[in-house]
């Protein structure tokens, strides 16, 4: 996308915020530090977090916030600097601590931490804690990555969509409690508008929020759920965003509703510094200004390497006039980019230069096509990569041209479970499998849902390479070794009441080097046996989508 003249003059303007925020993500201050700082409540209410491991390391977060809903954004922190202890130790009790430092705790960043550590062993798990005065955090535990080319086992959980007013975090229940190595967060962390929900579980402030101190406050409403914090301390986060971080739609530069261009920048950037307050993040992804820099690679040993791919900041704005169901051809220009241009090229580099068993593509909207019948026209998803239909032809070319061993997309953005095959030619029947996607529900967002049985769905007449389908909440275990990866589809019964069932909906697997899904196991529940659906059934089901993908969640439900 060529970025506006509006843009660039609001950079110019920006730079001194952006030359000052990547001044303070060193770690400096124009604040005194607080010599010995006492709580009378204990500060670490938002729970701990890690991230981005490597061989040798990771990120450790958390955020003072003693009061974290204080009205101000604050979290009820003094405009000081507070100096926070950590410790890494190979056992939960700290019986023999391998690594400990101290980092600032600055005013100017929400008194968040990201301490990176480095030195540690490979392919081992460690836990670590916080320490202020007199108060300790939560212990959490993490790892490191395997020594390329070694790595024989990952289990990772695929998760998105946590609307906090929609639905309880039943799945981060059952998540904490797995052996997994990783979570892999593709987008809508917190929600923007103002929706209340129906389940006490009102979203603070109680409005749409647009300043540094409101996102601060959502964050914190988020992280102060045990569910939540129990999942970020099982296991470390790979995280990217996607529109509700910001703003629901937004594409490049544009707003989805009626604010100008620069009301909106103002608060992306406010938005994007909360962001990496809150994330287990490394500096060098704090933002400068309006812009920050989330596209990056994460490997397992020789096993899998993670292309995390940013679909917002850079896309074109929206074909056929807007984010809905629609079909033009606009959509299928190629001169039209849904990661821009440069971030194309830094993808394709990536898989010519990828020596890795699996190669999965981290990333928000759905990738595979899927044609919807709307009243007997077929209409795509212009929020999707259907809707950028050069940048989806030119990403396929390029893992196809690399010859990428086993190619993978990581999906969420739309509620619901699906897994399909990935072509670069949809339009020929029997056209070559090129790949697989799998795309996660929601934790919460839209509520309960409901299962589709025998998992499938009306729109799978039109698009054969589809393969699954239920609307049901929950996250998709991933287990990947060297001869082949398999995806768990686990499912909530019901996230409108708290610790409701959640039980394994169908599993898939891709066996290395073998282009397409094969199902091993399918759940349906037994009190609803699969049946042809009549016509109305089928016109229902598909106006269903449409609405459920269509809607904001601004108002929450």
């Amino acid at each position: 996308m060529a970025e506006s003249l509006t843009r660039r003059r609001l950079l110019g303007a920006a730079g001194a915020t952006g030359a000052w925020l990547a001044w303070a993500a060193a770690g400096n201050s124009a604040h005194a530090v607080w010599a010995k700082p006492r709580f009378t409540v204990n500060p670490f209410t938002l729970g701990v977090a890690s991230g981005e491991p490597t061989p040798d390391g990771m990120v450790l977060w958390t955020r003072l916030a003693p009061d974290p809903l204080a009205a101000d954004g604050a979290g009820g922190m003094p405009a000081q600097v507070v100096q926070v202890q950590w410790q890494v130790a190979t056992d939960p009790a700290f019986g023999y601590v391998v690594a400990a430092g101290t980092t600032p705790a600055t005013p100017e960043l929400g008194h968040s931490v990201h301490a990176e550590v480095t030195g540690l062993a490979a392919d081992r798990e460690y836990y670590y804690r916080f320490r202020v005065g007199a108060d300790t955090s939560a212990v959490g535990r993490t790892r490191t990555t395997p020594v390329t080319p070694g790595g024989s086992r990952l289990t990772f959980a695929l998760a998105c969509c946590q609307n906090y007013a929609a639905g309880y975090y039943t799945a981060y229940e059952h998540l904490a409690q797995q052996d997994i190595d990783l979570v892999v967060f593709v987008g809508d962390y917190i929600y923007e508008g103002p929706g209340q929900g129906s389940i006490g579980r009102a979203h603070q402030p109680p409005r749409e929020i647009f300043t540094l101190a409101d996102y601060r406050i959502r964050y914190a409403q988020y992280k102060s759920d045990p569910a939540l914090q129990a999942a970020h301390a099982r296991a470390p986060w790979l995280v990217v965003f996607d529109d509700h971080e910001v703003d629901n739609d937004w594409a490049g530069d544009q707003p989805s509703d009626g604010q100008t261009v620069e009301d909106f920048l103002r608060r992306r950037a406010a938005a994007f510094q909360a962001y990496y307050e809150s994330m287990p993040l490394r500096p060098f992804s704090a933002p400068v200004g309006d812009d920050i820099q989330v596209y990056r690679r994460a490997t397992w040993g020789g096993l899998a390497t993670f292309h995390i791919v940013d679909t917002r900041q850079y896309r074109d704005p929206y074909a056929c006039g807007g984010a809905e169901f629609s079909t033009c051809p606009e959509a299928f220009d190629p001169a039209r980019t849904m990661l821009g241009f440069a971030q194309e090229t830094w993808l394709a580099d990536g898989f010519r230069q990828s020596r890795t068993s699996w190669d999965f593509v981290a990333q928000q909207g759905a990738f595979v096509r899927r044609w919807v019948d709307q009243n007997g026209v077929l209409m795509l998803k212009m929020d999707a990569w259907d809707g950028y239909v050069g940048s989806q032809q030119r990403v396929t070319q390029a893992w196809v041209d690399a010859g990428v061993r086993n190619p993978v997309v990581l999906s969420g953005d739309i509620h619901a479970h699906w897994a399909s095959d990935l072509k670069l030619d949809y339009d020929t029947p029997g056209a070559p499998l090129v790949g697989s996607e799998l795309i996660a529900t929601s934790i919460s967002s839209g509520g309960t849902g409901r299962d589709h049985v025998p998992g499938v769905h009306p729109i799978f007449a039109d698009n054969p390479h589809l393969r699954f389908y239920t609307d049901l909440r929950g996250y998709i275990t991933v287990t990947v070794t060297p001869d082949r990866l398999q995806a768990d589809y686990q499912c909530v019964r019901d996230v409108m009441v708290p610790d409701a069932e959640v039980f394994r909906r169908a599993s898939f697997v891709i066996d290395d080097g073998v282009r397409g899904l094969r199902q091993t196991y399918d759940g349906p529940p037994a009190a609803a046996p699969a049946r042809e659906l009549t016509e109305a059934e089928r016109r229902a089901a598909i106006d269903a989508l449409i609405a459920s993908e269509t809607g904001d969640e601004q108002e929450g439900v």
